[in-house]
């Protein structure tokens, strides 16, 4: 009986540690090791909602929520399209590859949620708006011009944006959202940049990124510079009136963490949501602690950004930000989990999850000549520090000319998928490390389906990837050469895993995608 009890006393003091542990377990940064870049945030009772930039990817403008500032879920998109045109649609060798929509501005005034952005691509300005953030029946509002990086901001009965790079703007718009009221334009900050600018200094990244925010009766504007020969930087202008005057201070300068705005949790605690460069996996949020002093918001812990927060722990990005995908639809079941998105406009019409029961199918429609211009390729983020992306592909139905297969897409990208030339089928992996797409291995195909993974390395910027494939899903050998990824910024992205599909020389061909596993 003693040898018992004190097993049971064990067994208990083990459970406590572990239990301590688990307990103790903190949120660390980045909050989100993907690219969610551009984040704009508001709090609505205790429930947290935050949108980004995915530019040339549909649908666009992804809006994310959380219970906790740390476990984020997309819940939607404001638009499955911008606009039918060619850059858009990949038509006519044009593309809208590192524009799109960009930066955008999440607020919620008097019951209506608000979510604006701009795209270089159309030369507008979107203003979408819904009752219902969760159920996301968005209406959009549009015009010109495109306000950059601009900021919404509600005063009383006026609606206005503040935009700009270096010389800061402000102009009301009109109570419908139709447009601008020209007449009220007018200077904010002459120089936002000045308080982050060495003394002598030219140059750099002028001040950009603005988001306004009224608290405790002051204006607070923050903005992004990146001084010459120093580092990505928050500025923070603070005034009495929101026409100024406005004072500037540099309030971080730490880890190249920057660009947001502030946030206020419902306990009273203030954080930043910023954002760190991170190569190629992309730009990464981060939250960093504010305190308030002298009615300044004092970002960082002595002015460093902490690496673990007083937050709850990352229940990890499988599977609200990314999620594997077995393409078996129930009644009522979206035909996409929001975790996907098109590298630009589908073809709604040459692709399915219904025509074959658990697969998808990529159809051909017209003819392409490289991957980068090809239509319906099916994205998701990769992850960091580690991902591993695979899939199966059943190629029976591919025409002569036909390509298919798993891709990681940037401009310098890497692919491996199934050729067919004739009646011939090839494996082969392509590596774009040096920006010219290179054929690097080709292996003989004498069966219709075929398995493919890359796994992908972003530990401290290692920036690899390897390709794989398997002709039974478990002896899985390597293809190719090292991917080296880069960050470019004709696409300014992160890498995405890719499903891909085109034809070269004859329509009406279709692939097969069985399944689609991501994990860490």
């Amino acid at each position: 009986m003693i040898f018992k009890a004190s097993i049971v006393r064990l067994c208990l003091v083990i459970a406590f540690f572990v239990n301590s542990f688990v307990f103790a377990q903190k949120a660390t940064n980045p909050i989100i090791f993907a690219d969610v870049p551009d984040l704009s945030m508001i709090r609505v009772g205790d429930s947290y909602y935050m949108s980004s930039t995915t530019m040339h990817m549909n649908p666009g403008v992804p809006i994310m929520k959380s219970k906790d500032l740390v476990n984020w879920r997309v819940i939607g998109y404001c638009h499955a399209s911008l606009q039918d045109m060619d850059e858009l649609n990949l038509d006519n060798g044009k593309s809208t590859y590192g524009r799109g929509t960009w930066a955008s501005s999440i607020r919620y005034h008097n019951g209506i949620y608000y979510v604006s952005t701009f795209a270089q691509t159309t030369g507008k300005t979107y203003i979408y708006t819904t009752k219902d953030i969760d159920k996301g029946d968005w209406k959009v509002h549009e015009f010109s011009p495109s306000l950059h990086d601009h900021t919404l901001f509600f005063e009383n009965d006026k609606i206005y944006m503040i935009w700009g790079g270096g010389k800061i703007n402000i102009v009301e718009i009109k109570s419908d959202l139709s447009g601008i009221k020209p007449e009220t334009q007018r200077v904010l900050i002459e120089n936002a940049t000045a308080p982050s600018m060495p003394e002598g200094k030219s140059g750099g990244l002028p001040a950009e990124g603005s988001q306004l925010f009224k608290v405790n009766g002051k204006y607070y504007l923050l903005n992004i510079s990146w001084p010459p020969g120093g580092m990505r930087t928050v500025i923070v202008h603070k005034a009495d009136k929101l026409d100024g005057p406005y004072e500037g201070r540099v309030m971080l300068q730490d880890k190249g963490v920057a660009q947001g705005g502030l946030i206020d949790m419902p306990n009273g605690k203030w954080f930043a949501y910023l954002f760190q460069d991170y190569g190629a996996v992309g730009r990464i949020p981060f939250m960093v602690p504010v305190e308030w002093k002298d009615g300044w918001p004092i970002i960082g812990i002595d002015g460093k950004v902490p690496m673990e927060l007083d937050l709850p722990a990352s229940k990890g990005l499988i599977p609200h930000i990314v999620s594997s995908d077995e393409f078996n639809r129930n009644i009522g079941d979206a035909d996409l989990p929001l975790v996907w998105q098109w590298n630009h406009n589908p073809a709604n019409d040459l692709w399915s999850v219904s025509e074959r029961v658990g697969y998808l199918r990529l159809k051909t429609g017209r003819l392409d000549n490289n991957f980068l211009q090809a239509r319906n390729t099916l994205t998701q983020r990769t992850i960091g520090p580690t991902c591993i992306g695979a899939t199966s592909l059943d190629v029976s139905n591919m025409k002569d000319g036909d390509f298919a297969g798993l891709s990681l897409l940037q401009k310098n990208y890497g692919l491996v998928g199934v050729r067919i030339v004739g009646n011939k089928k090839t494996i082969v992996m392509v590596n774009g490390t040096t920006g010219i797409p290179e054929e690097v291995a080709n292996v003989p195909l004498d069966q219709n389906i075929v398995h493919f993974k890359a796994e992908c390395d972003f530990t401290n910027k290692k920036d690899v990837a390897n390709f794989f494939y398997s002709l039974d899903g478990s002896d899985w050998k390597p293809i190719g050469t090292t991917l080296k990824m880069a960050y470019t910024i004709p696409h300014f992205m992160g890498y995405r895993f890719g499903l891909f599909n085109y034809a070269t020389k004859n329509i009406g061909g279709y692939a097969d995608f069985d399944y689609f596993h991501i994990n860490q």
